[in-house]
């Protein structure tokens, strides 16, 4: 008997078409949109860095529900695009696109109830406004944000983030962790920096926040990261023996690495069934959801309905 594809999938972009014509008129933001030969859409590339194809189901609502339902999909959580979060840019600017995006992202969702649900976007580089943007964005019906693994260098432990931690756990959110590029000089070439570097981002991002504590302290905030959470289950043996080994690992933590894996939520972006099963066997089936990275170039359709009990479960916590 084949297997049907899952029903749901949690991990997709959009960029509604109002947005992109915003972007284009943002004085402290360069947005180049470049004709390659060879190719029917335009790259989008953000202040030069890190491209992509710009592809119509990226920004036309009709050709991506489309394409969704081709694939089977019959619900989808859409996020912004990862190049278009806007930190580098002033809080200002930041906040003000953040808004502006979420409010086109929520009314797409409301257009279609039963098709699309919607995490918005937030001025991380400024922690107190954020907490504020995404009480917005939860009020107006997205079910949270979509935020980098890294702002501008800085961990998400740090103290300044914890007024946007304490707002999203108050509010029960999703917080999508989804890396950038990753900058090691040592990955420029053959598209090593996204290959690996991307990855290599979420490992980071979420072992600080089990070392830190910070996953333990926000029990209700829910930690959904991308692509597997990268190298992170393959290693939390290594990271879960230098807890049990190092005074300086442990002393400040209230479970052990392998106890706090278990809170986060994982999507099933890792295009390779084995090790797709490690995180299984890692992570438990119930924090698996399943996601696509849908319309990006690797896009992974998900594996299989297993993983749709999951996915209820995030978006009707």
């Amino acid at each position: 008997m084949r297997r049907r594809a899952p029903l749901y999938d949690l991990h997709t972009h959009f960029i509604p078409d109002t947005v992109l014509e915003r972007l284009k008129k943002l004085s402290d933001i360069q947005a180049e949109f470049r004709r390659i030969p060879g190719k029917d859409d335009p790259f989008l590339i953000v202040n030069g860095t890190w491209g992509f194809e710009l592809k119509r189901a990226f920004y036309d609502p009709k050709i991506y529900l489309k394409e969704q339902a081709r694939a089977g999909i019959a619900h989808s959580l859409i996020s912004p695009v990862p190049q278009l979060f806007l930190y580098e840019s002033s809080a200002e600017t930041a906040e003000e696109w953040s808004r502006e995006y979420n409010h086109a992202l929520a009314d797409l969702a409301r257009t279609n109830p039963d098709r699309i649900s919607a995490l918005g976007t937030v001025p991380l580089q400024q922690p107190a406004r954020a907490a504020q943007v995404l009480a917005e964005a939860m009020d107006i019906g997205l079910k949270g944000v979509i935020i980098a693994t890294t702002v501008n260098g800085q961990l998400l432990s740090d103290e300044r983030f914890r007024p946007f931690w304490e707002e999203a756990d108050r509010r029960k959110a999703i917080v999508f962790l989804h890396p950038l590029l990753c900058g090691d000089p040592r990955l420029r070439q053959r598209k090593m920096a996204n290959l690996i570097g991307v990855p290599w981002e979420t490992t980071v991002c979420a072992t600080d926040l089990i070392l830190s504590g910070t996953v333990h302290r926000y029990p209700d905030t829910r930690m959904l990261l991308a692509h597997g959470a990268g190298f992170l289950p393959y290693q939390i043996g290594r990271i879960q023996k230098g807890y049990e080994q190092w005074l300086d690992v442990s002393a400040d933590l209230k479970e052990s690495p392998e106890a706090s894996l278990r809170r986060f939520w994982y999507d099933s972006v890792l295009w390779h069934p084995a090790s797709l099963a490690l995180l299984r066997n890692v992570a438990g089936t119930d924090r698996i959801v399943p996601g696509s990275d849908f319309p990006f170039d690797l896009s992974s359709r998900p594996l299989g309905e297993e993983w749709d009990a999951g996915a209820k479960r995030l978006l009707d916590w």
